[in-house]
């Protein structure tokens, strides 16, 4: 199981959207981090956004999100909403797949200390993460907020934080830092303008103060005129699914004479939660899962009639909006190709150059495997074994370059968009996403020539019965050398002369003639 973590980290500002999409820039810049989602409240002042990938490549993101943040957002200046002690406020880590909590743990407290190492930003741990158990609970940390702790931290023992300073970073701040289950972020909006009401109504369903198990609760004024709001994070739908929160707010209001005007979701949600609300509210009887169509299609791996999985909605012509990569290897034989085929700018020809090379290296081991075990093949039984190990490592390291591609791709136009503003900093983030885009097919480039090495191997080794399927493996492998020396090259242009493009054309240029001298070498017969 691929390992897998998310990270939703908060940031006070949510009314400048070219400082927001500046921090996603540093965050998404990091090989193998995916951005799902990014979610700005103006009245709250504050985004949300989050991330997805490896352990170790979204701390890295996390740390870099944290660290463009301070440089961005000043708290002496900042007001909304929502409480708040930092410019990067909160950042949980929570485990999707292949992770336990104690390597979210973990990993919280690295990122914690290097952030008040590198950065002299004080961090508190919270929840999972939590050193003390009076700070499990972020409201207990962040309560008195960024101006409250100025003068208490550094003062009161009880406020010392786990990491960095013990004083406030003057402009960004104080950073919660942890590890924590997958949560809802869910609103429910009244139709009254009178704070008090929402502020009741939240301490009613709010767990600490004697209300629903795994509901955070905070009343608020809303974006609307003549409107306030519940704010919450629901910490476990299972336990407390949010039918039963929106019930319980519906009754609490009607002691005031309002009413729910709607509710909302802020940022992800599982399909689990709202299925759930669907089935109270439809009084469905002994409804099971496998009877929604889409579950029923993803087990498949079809439509049912033709076997293809539709795309999701397309992102932006390339060069505009904010494309975000497809979970390509997630798809379909013939979703890939719809994506291919679409307008897509991604993926584009540097992930289609590595997919061929992973089937060239896919096919050279099979040939070994066709190989091995035979009386007749006995004298190359120690050669096809380890072609064999060879090819398989090639051919993951070839997928999960098909990947990268589009990741580079996103993260450059990411970088590009936020550096039409200028700034130091994001031209920094721009040449760093810029050098990415040309390494990473460069990267596909040699990977795809040892894959035709081992091809050209097995044609000559293995079994005669699979030669053709060898030869075919090499020729796909010459293909995909030269289509990612192409992208190479094409991206090189965006490197500025430090970044010493001429030495990168030099081994794309090395990478072309190998396998241009390789080919001749391929038997025809």
């Amino acid at each position: 199981m691929v390992a897998l973590v998310e990270c939703v980290p908060n940031f006070s500002e949510g009314r400048d959207r070219e400082k927001i999409d500046r921090i996603a820039a540093a965050m998404v810049a990091v090989a193998g981090v995916r951005l799902l989602d990014s979610n700005m409240d103006a009245g709250h002042n504050r985004a949300v956004v989050t991330l997805l990938g490896s352990p170790e490549a979204v701390g890295e993101a996390a740390f870099r999100g944290v660290a463009e943040a301070a440089k961005l957002i000043d708290l002496r200046t900042h007001r909304g909403e929502h409480p708040r002690m930092g410019a990067a406020d909160v950042v949980p880590f929570v485990p999707v797949s292949g992770v336990s909590m104690e390597e979210c743990v973990a990993l919280a407290r690295r990122v914690g200390e290097r952030i008040g190492r590198e950065l002299s930003i004080p961090v508190f741990l919270y929840e999972e993460a939590a050193t003390r158990p009076e700070r499990r609970n972020l409201a207990d940390v962040r309560g008195p907020q960024f101006e409250g702790l100025l003068s208490l931290v550094g003062t009161d023992p009880s406020r010392d934080p786990d990491f960095g300073p013990r004083a406030m970073h003057p402009t960004a701040g104080a950073v919660a830092v942890g590890a924590r289950p997958l949560l809802v972020a869910y609103n429910v909006y009244l139709n009254t303008a009178d704070q008090s009401v929402a502020r009741a109504i939240a301490r009613a369903v709010r767990y600490q103060t004697g209300g629903l198990r795994y509901v955070k609760a905070l009343g608020m004024a809303a974006n609307e005129a003549g409107r306030v709001h519940v704010s919450m994070n629901l910490t476990n739908s299972a336990g407390t699914p949010i039918h039963r929160v929106l019930e319980m707010i519906r009754s609490e209001a009607s002691r005031y004479g309002v009413a729910v005007v709607e509710s909302e979701v802020v940022g992800l949600v599982s399909a689990d939660a709202l299925i759930d609300a669907a089935e109270h509210y439809l009084q469905l009887n002994s409804f099971s899962r496998s009877q929604l169509l889409e579950y029923r299609l993803l087990e498949e791996g079809g439509d049912g009639e033709t076997g293809r999985r539709t795309p999701p909605p397309a992102p932006p012509p390339r060069g505009e909006g904010s494309p975000q990569p497809p979970r390509l290897l997630e798809e379909t034989v013939t979703g890939f190709a719809d994506w291919v085929a679409s307008s897509d700018p991604v993926p584009g020809g540097g992930s289609v150059a590595a997919l061929v090379g992973a089937l060239a290296s896919a096919l050279a081991a099979m040939v070994a495997r066709l190989t091995r075990g035979r009386k007749r093949f006995a004298g190359v039984e120690g050669e096809m074994k380890a072609l064999e190990a060879r090819s398989e490592e090639a051919r993951v390291r070839l997928l999960h370059l098909v990947e990268e591609d589009t990741d580079a791709y996103a993260a450059y136009m990411a970088a590009y968009r936020a550096a039409k503003a200028g700034g130091p900093e994001t031209e920094a983030a721009l040449r760093e996403a810029s050098l990415r885009i040309a390494k990473v097919p460069l990267e596909s480039a040699r990977v795809s020539l040892e894959a035709m090495k081992l091809a050209l191997e097995a044609a000559d080794l293995g079994n005669p019965v699979a030669r053709t399927d060898a030869q075919v493996a090499a020729l796909l492998a010459h293909a995909a050398t030269l289509g990612a020396v192409l992208n190479v090259r094409v991206n090189l242009p965006s490197l500025k002369p430090e970044q010493k493009p001429e030495e990168l054309e030099s081994e794309a240029a090395g990478l072309e003639q190998r396998a241009s001298a390789l080919l001749a070498k391929l038997p025809r017969g």
